[in-house]
């Protein structure tokens, strides 16, 4: 089931069944099941990259130091400072 699949697992079966699409030998009903395993394959993949990127820091400025100050992709998303974030200034 695509659901278990870890990223790379997942994205070398969807491009096994681009080969297989791209190789024309299969029939019509096996093309549809191959096409429509592709589609949740490629969702599948899709959903694993959105949560990856939800997990990065981003950088959102410099300190007066120097230094990076990061947050949470997640901080972005609720809007609710952390501890840390200060304002930078233009």
């Amino acid at each position: 089931m695509e659901s278990d699949l870890r990223f790379e697992a997942a994205l070398e079966q969807l491009e096994q069944v681009v080969a297989e699409l791209e190789g024309g030998a299969l029939g019509l009903d096996d093309a549809l099941a191959a096409y429509e395993r592709g589609v949740r394959l490629l969702k599948h993949c899709h959903g694993l990259l959105d949560g990856a990127e939800r997990r990065v820091a981003l950088l959102t400025g410099i300190d007066a130091d120097g230094q990076a100050i990061t947050v949470p992709f997640d901080a972005l998303l609720d809007g609710q400072p952390r501890a840390g974030d200060e304002p930078i200034a233009p």
